[in-house]
């Protein structure tokens, strides 16, 4: 989990997924990430802060030890800094976000890792109360089940942040979390590596997140969410929705198809009804019966009335205090149900500002690739390399180079 689940929290996820769309994305080997070529930099301000931090701490109960330790291989790291201050808002569509949460290859490589570790997995639900599938989702959206945990030394990272001062008791706070894990021996100052801003492992626990929720699930005396196994990590991820208010055996939601004429004003989460009286408003499970009674649901409408429609629970909003953002919940819960064997969202999104529709863009990254211009894959989404592909195809074909996607693009394709 990420800052203040999220102060700096989706920004992060946002980034990661970002760097996943339009085929740009392939899943490094061991954990490793693009952070990991951070350089530390001499800096005598940081050095003073370092100083003077230190008595801060000392009075928070760290030990020197552990002090000492922490910072004997720590240092300024100016591209945090610069991570920090140049965060691109995303604005991805649902339909995107979607198709990024539960594209083929995260589909793969979620089956296979609950092959792997299906067993741990029902270990955990029977102690949780979570359900596999659900953890799993969590685990695939947070660090790519497991390639993706960040290698950046934590301790340099939360104090340079500190240090920074843009956010600057937020970071110190979460410094102080670090030193106490560590004095905990739950891992070493090297080991003790995760995303520019601090989120840690398997599952992405900020330091504060961890002392409050992660669990030492064999016993063995430690909480290990950063090793390749990721036990403790899945464990402490069922242990945070339990403690949330996880009810096993509910959905978070289900699609919904909605009767011509639907008020879309009463769409909405905090606008619940039993689903007896959505299935008096015409509202139907996308299969055409009424769904069944899981307490009150609310009606989400990503993509507006003429998108796919959702009924959701309120297991929803537990998954929303993991990460506050509904397009997270949506991604959660659809790539929980893919990996439960359920089917691809059945409702069409519209077309997009250029007036194409997923299909008309996933058609369009195949005859680009076939072209000789690879994008890397053929999801549907935009990315830096099927912008980079269209560019290059526009330079070849004497088109006004956009690097932008549209139907006279994609009519151009279509002639060969």
């Amino acid at each position: 989990m990420r800052a203040t689940r999220r102060a700096v929290g989706f920004g992060l996820l946002a980034t990661v997924l970002s760097a996943c769309v339009g085929g740009t994305r392939m899943a490094p080997r061991a954990g490793r990430s693009p952070e990991a070529a951070m350089p530390m930099v001499p800096n005598s301000g940081f050095d003073a802060w370092v100083a003077a931090f230190r008595p801060r701490a000392a009075a928070k109960g760290i030990p020197a030890g552990t002090l000492d330790a922490a910072f004997r291989s720590a240092g300024f790291l100016p591209g945090v800094i610069e991570r920090d201050r140049n965060q691109t808002e995303f604005t991805r569509t649902t339909e995107d976000y979607l198709a990024i949460a539960a594209s083929d290859e995260r589909l793969s490589t979620g089956r296979a890792a609950l092959g792997q570790y299906g067993g741990v997995l029902a270990e955990i639900e029977q102690r949780f109360g979570v359900e596999s599938n659900v953890v799993a989702a969590i685990w695939g959206l947070e660090s790519f089940f497991g390639t993706r945990r960040g290698s950046v030394p934590v301790v340099s990272a939360l104090a340079t942040l500190a240090y920074e001062g843009r956010r600057a008791a937020f970071f110190e706070s979460q410094l102080i979390a670090a030193l106490k894990i560590l004095a905990n021996g739950d891992v070493t100052p090297a080991g003790m590596t995760g995303s520019w801003a601090g989120a840690m492992g398997h599952t992405q626990f900020i330091p504060t997140s961890y002392l409050a929720y992660a669990v030492d699930f064999r016993g063995d005396g430690r909480r290990d969410i950063w090793s390749d196994d990721p036990t403790d990590a899945l464990a402490s991820a069922a242990a945070y929705l339990s403690r949330s208010g996880w009810t096993r055996g509910q959905p978070w939601g289900v699609e919904v198809r909605l009767p011509a004429g639907f008020n879309t004003g009463l769409a909405g989460r905090g606008k619940g009804r039993s689903p007896a009286d959505w299935a008096a408003m015409g509202v139907r499970s996308v299969q055409g019966g009424q769904v069944p009674n899981h307490g009150a649901g609310s009606i989400l409408l990503p993509a507006g009335a003429s998108g796919p429609a959702f009924m959701v629970f309120q297991n929803f909003n537990v998954i929303l205090r993991y990460n506050n953002a509904e397009n997270y919940a949506l991604g959660v819960g659809h790539l929980s149900d893919r990996l439960r064997g359920g089917p691809a969202i059945q409702g069409a999104f519209p077309p997009d500002a250029q007036g194409m529709t997923i299909d008309d863009r996933q058609e369009m990254q195949r005859l680009l690739t076939a072209a000789g211009f690879d994008t890397e894959g053929s999801d549907g989404v935009i990315g830096t390399k099927t912008r980079a592909a269209i560019s290059a195809y526009q330079a070849r074909v004497g088109m006004a180079v956009t690097g932008e996607p549209s139907l006279a693009l994609l009519a151009r394709l279509r002639q060969g």
